[in-house]
């Protein structure tokens, strides 16, 4: 495996580790273990945790980035929100790490804001920004249209983590393709 393929793989083992863990409560030492390789060796290709974890938050967020620039292609308005929001539903179904490591990520850059961590803050926000971006391009600039569609998103995000289930009375205001699969 070449070095680059074995970062790959470090940055995949890194988000199921942190998303389960998050950053305080992962060691360098379980992500080495799921791939596979020595601690030093994680080191040489990454100088240090927080840079795992920043990789880490950028793929996560670079993967749910390109499932809804995938289904929006082409659509505008009400179809593309109902695409994205579709698509999301079958992301955090079939990989509930990425929807964890969103909320990892939450956890740690208010931790690392209230602790002056700027550098790693502009990071991870520059990512997450890039996000929104896409997102509200794909709405058309409509300013309110992405609002809503992060608002029902971040909501989406709360009532998955809490585990709440298709039928129950919280989703009862989302459409049918932001509700969770039955």
């Amino acid at each position: 495996m070449s070095a680059e393929e074995r970062r790959e793989s470090v940055i995949r083992a890194a988000i199921v580790e942190f998303a389960r863990g998050g950053y305080s409560g992962t060691s360098t030492e379980a992500i080495a273990r799921r791939v596979g390789v020595s601690q030093p060796y994680l080191f040489r290709l990454f100088p240090n945790k927080q840079a795992m974890f920043l990789a880490a938050v950028e793929r996560c967020l670079a993967d749910t980035r390109a499932v809804f620039a995938e289904v929006a292609e082409g659509l505008e308005g009400e179809e593309a929100v109902r695409a994205m929001a579709s698509a999301y539903r079958r992301l955090i179904v079939e990989d509930p790490d990425k929807l964890q490591m969103q909320m990892q990520t939450y956890a740690a850059v208010a931790t690392a804001e209230a602790s002056g961590d700027h550098a790693f803050v502009e990071a991870a926000r520059a990512a997450w920004l890039e996000m929104w971006d896409e997102i509200h391009l794909a709405l058309g600039g409509d300013i309110e249209e992405t609002t809503s569609f992060w608002a029902f998103g971040m909501l989406i995000n709360t009532l998955a983590s809490f585990g709440f289930p298709a039928g129950h009375r919280v989703w009862s205001g989302f459409y049918d393709e932001a509700r969770p699969i039955t």
